[in-house]
């Protein structure tokens, strides 16, 4: 491996280390109902987003809410000897993919039918802490 290369890849080793990341794969809920959930804490601070997925009456809005809490123990897990409220953590990420699409039939009027999609998502979502960004 070249010099510039291996330099690179510890660089971003390094990063990696600093941020703490949570995967929800094949969530049965539609892509376009997860982003009205997600753009709400996109940016947010974890307790305030914490608060806004708590007391959001959207079904989505509980899958965020366990998906955010496993990355938080995910960070946890990473820095044993820094607190949470020292770190000021914030959502520095969280995307919505489409997932795998069951297809179904309806039976519809004069022998037709009619297609139904039955969507899923992958949610990924990426913690930062606030200390990180300003050194």
């Amino acid at each position: 491996m070249g010099v510039r290369k291996k330099q690179m890849a510890e660089r971003i080793k390094a990063e990696k280390k600093q941020v703490a990341f949570a995967k929800l794969n094949n969530c049965p809920t539609s892509p376009r109902k997860m982003r009205l959930v997600a753009d709400l804490v996109r940016g947010v601070q974890v307790e305030k987003a914490l608060a806004i997925l708590k007391f959001n009456s959207k079904e989505a809005s509980r899958k965020l809410e366990k998906l955010l809490l496993s990355a938080i123990a995910n960070w946890q897990s990473k820095n044993e000897d820094a607190s949470i409220e020292d770190a000021d953590l914030f959502i520095k990420e969280i995307r919505v993919d489409g997932g795998a699409m069951l297809k179904r039939l309806r039976p519809a009027p004069q022998g037709r039918a009619h297609r139904i999609r039955k969507r899923s998502n992958h949610v990924t979502l990426v913690l930062d802490s606030n200390n990180n960004v300003q050194s």
